[in-house]
């Protein structure tokens, strides 16, 4: 065994506190329903001091839906006489319609997210050419600038030449010239 604990007994403190949380869930979701308070996964995490996190986990999940449901077909018993509404249950079920409003929000968001994300990718497999059809046109395009290339190159070789024999031309016309001049200085 080494300093830092056996492996086997930390794996099981963790299943009995999972175990443990797990309990808590379900017992507070038993509490909301008998209690005819409104079940999201928010108040039944607040009421078991847990994470919203686990009340979305299987085995829990599941509960908490089958109870909504529930709860949405179960009609709302008839209020009772003398029961006045305090200003702290108010302010606690505003509370909580906050928070569901906000977890709805986020929901209708990412929904909409994904929608737009599938949306644009049906979009760009519409309107996407036929990829054969893309190749080979950049296949002829190639055949093409590669002509154009050999004969840029035919015609840069020629002018090359030309001016080669031009600037021989010219140099010779230079020396004619000057001993023509040079001649005609001499004559005079």
């Amino acid at each position: 065994m080494n300093r830092q604990g056996n492996p086997a007994v930390l794996a099981q403190a963790r299943r009995r506190d999972s175990l443990d949380k797990r309990q808590r869930a379900l017992t507070a979701l038993t509490a909301l329903e008998r209690d005819d308070t409104k079940i999201t996964h928010a108040a039944v995490a607040r009421t078991a001091r847990v994470s919203t996190w686990l009340t979305y986990t299987d085995g829990i999940r599941e509960h908490i839906q089958t109870a909504r449901h529930r709860q949405a077909t179960t009609p709302p018993p008839p209020p009772t006489q003398g029961t006045p509404t305090t200003p702290a249950g108010l302010r606690a079920e505003l509370h909580l319609a906050r928070q569901e409003i906000k977890e709805l929000r986020q929901e209708r968001d990412r929904l909409r997210d994904a929608l737009r994300h599938q949306l644009g990718q049906q979009l760009d497999t519409l309107h996407a050419p036929d990829p054969t059809h893309r190749v080979d046109e950049l296949t002829r395009n190639n055949h093409q600038l590669a002509d154009q290339l050999q004969h840029a190159t035919e015609d840069n070789a020629a002018l090359r030449h030309r001016t080669a024999s031009l600037e021989e031309d010219l140099a010779a016309a230079r020396t004619s010239l000057r001993r023509m001049i040079r001649d005609e200085n001499l004559n005079q």
